[in-house]
């Protein structure tokens, strides 16, 4: 998907809203479970429920790598399965030199067909430039998580500056916004003023809205830019908002809500 793909979709839909599809069988409703896929028939439904609202889905790599070849086969029938207009993210955080780095970008990008897919970049340039490699396809950077431990090292300050600062100037000259995006957490919305002078064009990606308890009107007000530039994601908030058999009216419900919060930012904004 191209970015003025995913900008078009953005204003048709008012929304800018990604769904996190972090599926968890033993977290599905117990109605679910005696089907012979019981994580896709999940997913089923909260695609069907929800798609009108979001512009993009994460599906989080490991709650399928860890069911094995089951897992995997959960993966490829719900990527078949989510419309084509969606953008696709593969939460997958890899990071490894070239070689290895190739095969993944092969495995995301031609074998699955997703349209982006998170990368660390800890080892450097020549273990995201693979990921670089593919026309239409997007890597999203880890810059400024929204997990605890992003303290331990992301915000350590090394030269003058704070190690994320330095990974988005870095990575900013490896690639342009129609190629890298940014994660950059909800969860620091001190910061965002700071992150969208630095990457003014580039999109961020930003999980930690809902269960991890950031502010979406402070995401808004200091990390949007004139493309609106954001990609929020909510996952638990939405997918398990309810566990009975309305599940995915529950789901809808939490969906809505967000995507009314993001339309009335969007229509104030102009777009």
């Amino acid at each position: 998907m191209t970015r003025q793909e995913l900008c078009d979709q953005i204003r048709i839909k008012k929304s800018f809203l990604c769904i996190g599809l972090d599926s968890d069988p033993a977290k599905i409703p117990h109605h679910l479970r005696s089907f012979p896929d019981p994580v896709f028939e999940f997913n089923k439904r909260i695609i069907d429920a929800t798609h009108d609202l979001c512009v993009a889905y994460k599906p989080n790599l490991a709650f399928y790598e860890a069911q094995g070849v089951r897992g995997w086969t959960s993966l490829e029938r719900t990527l078949e399965y989510i419309p084509r207009e969606q953008f696709i993210i593969a939460d997958a955080k890899r990071g490894d030199i070239g070689n290895t780095s190739a095969l993944y970008a092969r495995a995301f990008f031609e074998t699955l067909g997703c349209d982006a897919v998170t990368v660390a970049p800890y080892m450097g340039r020549d273990s995201v430039q693979p990921f670089l490699n593919y026309p239409g396809k997007w890597v999203i950077l880890l810059a400024l998580t929204s997990n605890e431990g992003s303290l331990d090292f992301q915000m350590k300050v090394a030269e003058g500056v704070p190690l994320y600062e330095k990974v988005i100037r870095q990575a900013a000259e490896w690639a342009g916004p129609d190629e890298l995006m940014f994660v950059v957490g909800a969860t620091h919305p001190e910061k965002f003023d700071e992150i969208r002078k630095l990457a003014p064009d580039y999109f961020f990606l930003v999980p930690g809205v809902g269960a991890q308890g950031g502010d979406l009107e402070a995401v808004c007000r200091y990390g949007m830019n004139d493309e609106v530039g954001l990609l929020v994601n909510s996952s638990r908030g939405i997918i398990y908002a309810g566990d009975g058999p309305d599940f995915d009216l529950k789901a809808r419900a939490a969906a809505l809500e967000m995507q009314a919060n993001m339309k009335k930012v969007l229509e104030m904004k102009g777009f």
